[in-house]
């Protein structure tokens, strides 16, 4: 995060003061896969080797954090440089979806070519958890404490992977809520941290690919603070995803929890 002079302006109340303001930076970074060019992100540059690893487990350019052989993350002019090294055999799949992505967006539809590559099925969730209402309250309470770029910007979203008893064990921040749970990914890929033994929690709207990230790292229970996309939910019952939002201290919504984990 910078610095950043700014000026507060009394409102409904007087104290017009200049101050200082923490400031998330929000930057471009280009992902290269094998020196090819592959997208480019606004990102917070920060744990860019988990999110390195995350990105490339949920474009299916592996299917393990082991097969990526090497990572360089460095500044450039105007942003920011991050290269995956991947074997050739892997390299293969990465040019050929490089070839159809014209164009990158964080909302990841930007160079899909059709409509049902989009939906195409996701895996059936297999892994089975339980959890009490007390332990999704007990993550939501600590959460806070896990975000201090959030605490000094007021402008990251963060994810969060909890285990069934509510204990938050890993936590990643960024300015897309798609790249912080590409970090979170990468980071459990990298420290070994099986998704199947618990669940993750994102402090943001819940959109279908936070949903399909979920899925495809083989979680069984994802949690939001804010309202799912009528895609999200659709996505989460056809793949059995166990899904609960508008998640407060005081309550929540189960969207659909189809293997009953939830008591």
């Amino acid at each position: 995060m910078i610095e950043f002079p700014v000026r507060r302006l009394g409102l409904g109340e007087p104290g017009d003061a200049d101050l200082t303001r923490s400031i998330a930076i929000e930057a471009p970074v280009s992902v290269e896969v094998g020196g090819i060019g592959y997208a480019v992100m606004m990102a917070t540059p920060a744990d860019l080797e988990d999110y390195a690893v995350g990105f490339a487990l949920g474009e299916g350019l592996v299917e393990t954090a082991d097969q990526i052989g090497r990572i360089d993350a460095h500044p450039i002019e105007g942003g920011w440089a991050l290269r995956i090294w991947l074997p050739p055999e892997r390299n293969a799949i990465a040019l050929e979806r490089a070839r159809k992505r014209v164009s990158e967006s964080s909302c990841g539809l930007c160079g899909i070519e059709n409509i049902e590559e989009v939906l195409r099925p996701l895996p059936a969730v297999t892994a089975r958890i339980r959890v009490d209402r007390s332990a999704i309250a007990a993550a939501l309470a600590a959460l806070r404490d896990h975000q201090p770029l959030g605490r000094a910007t007021g402008a990251v979203h963060a994810a969060a992977f909890c285990s069934p008893a509510g204990a938050i064990l890993l936590a990643r921040e960024d300015v897309g809520r798609h790249n912080a749970l590409d970090k979170l990914i990468g980071a459990m890929a990298r420290a070994g941290v099986d998704p199947a033994t618990g669940f993750i929690l994102l402090s943001a709207r819940c959109s279908y690919e936070l949903v399909e990230k979920t899925v495809r790292a083989g979680c069984p229970m994802l949690v939001t603070i804010s309202a799912p996309t009528s895609l999200a939910a659709e996505r989460a019952a056809a793949a059995g995803l166990t899904l609960v939002a508008l998640a407060r201290t005081d309550s929540a919504l189960v969207i659909g929890d189809p293997h009953r984990m939830i008591a």
